[in-house]
C-alpha cells in the first residue's frame, strides 16, 4: 500500500475499519472516492459528521432517533397497547420493515449473558416494567433473538412480567421460506414443531 500517497493510505484504513470491509474493499471504495465529484465527497463527509452530532436515542423506546422521540413513538396511529420488545434497534428496523407490526417496541439495549457481564441491570427492564402500567399495556411480544441469549433473555422477561395484568407473547421461529428441510438444522426444526399451528380442524 506504500505506492500510494499517504492521503489515500489513510483513508483505506479508515474505511478498512468498518465492519465486513476488507483492505482490497476499502481500497476501491478509497480510489472511487478520490474520483467522486467534490460535492459527493462533501455529501458523504457531512453525513458522517452529522449522524455523530445529530443522531441520539428515542427518550420512549430507545431507537435511534434525531429527536427526543424516533418516528414510531412520535405516531399517533401507532398501538401503545402492544409492546414490541427487542435487543437492539437494527431488530426494530427489520421488524418494520416486515410491515406486520403496528404497535410500539422497547428495546432493551442487549441480551443477558453472564460470561459478558451483561445482567439484568445492564438492560432496559427496569424501565419496561414501569411502562407497562404508565402505558396501560395489554401485550409484550418477546422478540429477542432464537440464540441462546435471547432465549435466556426472552425466559427471564416472561418471569418478571408474570407479576403483571399484561399478556406475554412470544414471536414464533421455524423453517425459513423456501427452505429445504434437510438442510435446516435440528434446533430451528425442533422450534418450528413446536409452533405448528392448525390448517384446518377435524
Amino acid at each position: 500500500m506504500n505506492y500510494y500517497p499517504p492521503s489515500i493510505r489513510n483513508l483505506i484504513r479508515q474505511i478498512a475499519k468498518l465492519p465486513g470491509i476488507g483492505e482490497k474493499t476499502a481500497e476501491r471504495l478509497a480510489l472511487h472516492l478520490l474520483h467522486a465529484s467534490r460535492k459527493d465527497a462533501e455529501l458523504l463527509a457531512r453525513s458522517i459528521v452529522e449522524i455523530r452530532e445529530r443522531t441520539r436515542l428515542c427518550a420512549a423506546c430507545h431507537a435511534w432517533s434525531d429527536a427526543e422521540l424516533c418516528p414510531v413513538c412520535s405516531d399517533a396511529g401507532r398501538d401503545a397497547t402492544v409492546v414490541c420488545v427487542v435487543e437492539q434497534p437494527a431488530d426494530m428496523i427489520a421488524i418494520e420493515k416486515s410491515g406486520a407490526y403496528k404497535g410500539r417496541y422497547h428495546i432493551l439495549g442487549g441480551a443477558l449473558s453472564p460470561l459478558d457481564g451483561v445482567g439484568p441491570h445492564e438492560l432496559r427492564i427496569d424501565s419496561l416494567l414501569e411502562k407497562i402500567p404508565r402505558d396501560r399495556v395489554v401485550e409484550v411480544v418477546l422478540a429477542t433473538g432464537t440464540n441462546v441469549e435471547g432465549e435466556a433473555t426472552a425466559a427471564y422477561l416472561a418471569e418478571r412480567l408474570a407479576t403483571l395484568p399484561v399478556r406475554v407473547t412470544r414471536i414464533a421461529s421455524g423453517v425459513p421460506m423456501g427452505g429445504d428441510l434437510k438442510y435446516v438444522d435440528q434446533v430451528t426444526l425442533k422450534r418450528a414443531m413446536e409452533s405448528r399451528h392448525a390448517v384446518r380442524t377435524a
